[in-house]
């Protein structure tokens, strides 16, 4: 089971360290009846609770854990415009349905900053972000790649030329890159606890601690927990990965369609604001284009946030801190002063193809999973476009729900296996 396997992983993470959690959430305990029933109080589930709330519809939220307890708590807090692959939506849309697609993304980031906004959330948010090549193999990939952006979907981004580089990060293995302004980077624990606190005082009933051990469907659903039910019109599901951990009765469809990916960050100690400001221009998010990234940012409180170094066999690496750190300093070699007090990870979920995965199970039980690394910006739009498709109005949901999904291969017992040995394929290609 993930829980027994990320349990450690959740212990020493910057994010919890800097929120002030309000008071947990009574668990859900006996019968009770609402609209809507959405399971999982990460970005996604949240964001469809409060749209719905705010369609008037009555909404019951049962979390498992408490609320950011996994991916939306833990990731890397970069928001970024477009799709982990965009195979997936080009080869499967006609060119006006995949523009239509892309826009989806870049109206996420859009909806980010409003409910930053309407809702005042503090949660350090910073505007821009670059996308980096360590070569020049690479570079070319990404020019095209950038000129695609352009050319199919209007998406402009500002080249960085080598001789230009090291203006922009104050770092030698980056050969070329582009620079996003309309993407950026938060916190997302408090972006996560913010939207929280939107969706209660819309009158959202949040229900911490209460796993779904079934889900009866029918004309009228209904959720079991352990100690509790609701009785619902509508569902949504929005535990990814998490959704089958405590009872195989939830979406047992679902779960083959996803493989969880365990991921890794750490945070280094305080240094000068100065010193900070002088590593990356603007302060904006980073992340190189390897299959087996990293991606790395300054903290509001000014620490270096380096992430990398998947684990598709859902084995923590060992020494994580000292192995992330190494990383770090191929990046910064000048950081090599800083002491990291702070390492954690957790699992998102992917899909074959990297492609989001959204659809009905029935006509009234929604689900929102597959966002591949890129959920930040996306669970939020993928829970306004459930909202939307409850409250009669499904064309985006729809467009999404189009996408066609494969279970992974070889069953339970062999996909870990076989994906594992692919993605050492693409890692040999990253050194290559």
């Amino acid at each position: 089971m993930l829980l027994k396997r990320e349990v450690h992983l959740t212990q020493n993470s910057y994010y919890e360290a800097s929120v002030s959690r309000p008071t947990p959430e009574a668990s859900l305990k006996g019968a009770i009846r609402a609209d809507v029933c959405v399971v999982g109080a990460g970005l996604a589930g949240l964001s469809a609770a409060l749209e719905l709330r705010q369609r008037g519809f009555t909404v019951a939220l049962l979390e498992a854990k408490t609320v950011g307890w996994g991916a939306s708590g833990r990731n890397g807090g970069q928001l970024i415009a477009g799709y982990a692959s965009d195979d997936a939506i080009e080869s499967q849309l006609d060119a006006a349905s995949a523009r239509e697609a892309w826009q989806v993304t870049v109206d996420a980031l859009a909806l980010v900053r409003q409910r930053i906004a309407d809702h005042q959330i503090d949660c350090d948010f910073v505007p821009g972000y670059m996308s980096l090549a360590v070569n020049a193999r690479k570079a070319r990939e990404l020019a095209g790649y950038s000129e695609q952006l352009m050319q199919r979907y209007g998406y402009a981004v500002q080249p960085i030329a080598p001789a230009d580089v090291g203006n922009w990060i104050a770092s030698d293995r980056f050969h070329s890159g582009v620079y996003d302004p309309q993407s950026g980077h938060l916190h997302p624990l408090k972006y996560t606890l913010g939207l929280a606190a939107a969706a209660r005082a819309a009158g959202v009933q949040i229900y911490e601690n209460s796993p779904v051990h079934k889900v009866h469907r029918a004309n009228r659903p209904v959720v079991h927990t352990e100690q509790g039910s609701v009785t619902c019109d509508f569902v949504v599901m929005a535990g990814n990965v998490y959704l089958n951990e405590y009872g195989k009765a939830v979406a047992p469809e679902l779960a083959p369609r996803i493989m969880p990916v365990g991921t890794y960050i750490i945070a280094t100690e305080q240094m000068a604001p100065e010193r900070a400001a002088e590593l990356i221009r603007h302060r904006a998010a980073v992340c190189d284009t390897n299959f087996v990234l990293d991606y790395f940012r300054p903290t509001a409180d000014h620490r270096m946030l380096f992430g990398g170094r998947v684990s598709y066999s859902g084995a923590t690496p060992l020494n994580l801190a000292g192995s992330m750190r190494q990383r770090m300093l191929a990046v910064f070699p000048q950081l090599s002063d800083l002491a990291v007090p702070y390492a954690w990870g957790g699992f998102v979920d992917i899909t074959m193809n990297r492609g989001p995965d959204f659809g009905r199970l029935d006509p009234n039980i929604y689900y929102l999973q597959g966002f591949s690394g890129h959920g930040l910006a996306l669970t939020g739009m993928a829970g306004q476009l459930a909202a939307q498709a409850i409250a009669g109005q499904a064309s985006r949901f729809d467009l999404l729900a189009r996408l066609r999904h494969h279970n992974f291969p070889g069953g339970a017992a062999l996909r870990t296996p076989a994906l594992v040995l692919g993605m050492l394929y693409h890692r040999i290609k990253d050194l290559m």
